[in-house]
């Protein structure tokens, strides 16, 4: 989840030449399969060059939120996860529609414009949201982005996370789509979780963390950008945190809200 171990996934893919290992039929930590006919605003970014072929060369995740806008961590359009500024990789792609990343199927899509938060801060974290925009509008299902005083953010709510990352915090990674279910933490519990460390600091008017006490279900490294979902309504963006499914250390999310101006400035609906 962290955009450090996105640095490290691209310099193995650079330095070694491989492409990044199929998993077993795992994914997000204590995941299980997910329908893309049920979740068709889940999509992957991705880019044959820097990631290799193998599991279409995803290395994070999106949501669409029109049917021409997708919106992604900032983070994952950085150096330290691609190894070159986005603008030198000449293939990233959009790919929508496919459940299996092994597979055909789907689209896979250059985005006609990329907006990355200028004010993102890598060191809190804050601010870690991009918009792309589709060339051209795309039939899949969207989903809502859940409004600044909706319910669906209230601490204990039911949330799912979704993503093709890694399955373990060992570098296993998903080749079909997973979801987790996790809880909506309460401000105060993420505060003390992570009070500004090395890994981050949390901000609760740019996000909101989620996750069980005891760990066990969490979203990981490839996961990034990916969507947190409450009652159909996207809550959250994967943003960042320390491991994996760690008892006490729950995942951090960009607040949807707080994408809400970014996407009716930058998106094309």
């Amino acid at each position: 989840m962290r955009p450090t171990a996105g640095a490290v996934l691209g310099a193995l893919a650079l330095v070694l030449t491989l492409p990044v290992p199929a998993a077993a039929d795992e994914s997000v930590i204590g995941g299980k399969p997910a329908q893309l006919s049920q979740s068709p605003w889940a999509v992957a970014l991705a880019s044959h060059q820097r990631f290799g072929a193998q599991r279409s060369g995803q290395f994070c995740g999106g949501v669409l939120v029109g049917h021409s806008t997708v919106v992604t961590a900032a983070h994952c359009l950085g150096k330290e996860v691609l190894g070159v500024p986005w603008q030198q990789v000449r293939d990233l792609r959009i790919v929508i529609g496919r459940d299996n990343l092994t597979g055909g199927g789907g689209q896979e899509v250059k985005p006609a414009k990329v907006w990355v938060n200028p004010r993102y801060d890598s060191w809190t974290n804050e601010g870690d949201m991009a918009v792309l925009t589709l060339p051209r509008p795309v039939r899949n299902r969207t989903i809502p982005i859940a409004g600044r005083n909706d319910r669906a953010y209230r601490p204990g709510s039911r949330a799912t996370v979704y993503g093709w990352g890694d399955t373990t915090g060992e570098g296993r990674y998903a080749s079909r789509l997973r979801s987790a279910h996790v809880n909506v933490l309460r401000d105060a519990v993420c505060a003390r979780a992570y009070p500004g460390t090395a890994d981050g600091t949390y901000r609760s008017r740019s996000m909101l963390c989620a996750g069980e006490p005891d760990g066990g279900r969490d979203a990981c490294q490839g996961d990034s950008g990916g969507p947190l979902v409450v009652h159909g309504r996207l809550v959250g963006l994967v943003s960042w945190g320390t491991g994996c499914g760690q008892a006490g250390r729950p995942g951090v999310y960009t607040r949807a809200s707080a994408l809400l101006p970014a996407v009716s400035a930058h998106g094309a609906g």
